[in-house]
């Protein structure tokens, strides 16, 4: 949470091709980053997911898989352990849930985003990331309803352009960047 009433959380989702995206994102963040980061890939529910191990390999960020009512703090980014949604409340304790599959995976970019929207408001950033399908769409739009802001990887460095593709469709994005661009456009946001 942000004591300087500037942006709280960021959330990125992501699915085919994510984990090189994410990596390159968090690669480029420094250790005293201001904000928590929650991420989604759309993963396979039947295994165990690792990304947080080898996602803490590439980065200065502390990186845990999320656990079910513990508090995000700045600097630390957040995993969405497979075949769960992640979700924030607006005291900023992260919820785990295994409730219906959205747009047939679980977890789901649109339902963070949209706890995202509902707990931070004007205070939230969401990332759409490569990835195919249309999941987070639905999100964006709650989150520039809330008066947060949109980045979108763009087609020419996504490996799949479903997901961003889809998040521009709606009309509800402030930048679409080269993946090599987005920790910079989020350094300078928080």
């Amino acid at each position: 949470m942000s004591p300087s009433g500037g942006f709280g959380v960021v959330a990125i989702a992501t699915s085919v091709g994510g984990l090189h995206a994410l990596e390159e994102i968090l690669s480029g963040l420094e250790p005293d980053f201001g904000a928590p980061i929650l991420v989604v890939q759309h993963i396979s529910r039947s295994r165990e997911s690792i990304m947080a191990k080898i996602l803490a390999r590439k980065t200065f960020l502390r990186v845990k898989q999320a656990e079910h009512g513990e508090r995000i703090v700045p600097g630390c980014v957040y995993t969405a352990p497979s075949n769960h949604h992640l979700l924030v409340q607006p005291e900023g304790a992260l919820e785990l849930t295994s409730t219906d599959l959205v747009h047939f995976v679980r977890p789901s970019a649109d339902l963070l985003f949209q706890s995202v929207a509902e707990s931070f408001g004007s205070r939230a950033i969401a990332v759409v990331a490569t990835g195919t399908g249309f999941d987070g769409a639905t999100g964006v739009r709650a989150i520039k309803r809330s008066g947060g802001v949109v980045i979108v990887q763009d087609e020419l460095s996504s490996e799949f352009f479903g997901m961003p593709g889809a998040a521009i469709d709606t009309g509800d994005v402030d930048f679409i960047l080269p993946l090599d661009q987005i920790a910079a456009a989020l350094t300078r946001l928080i």
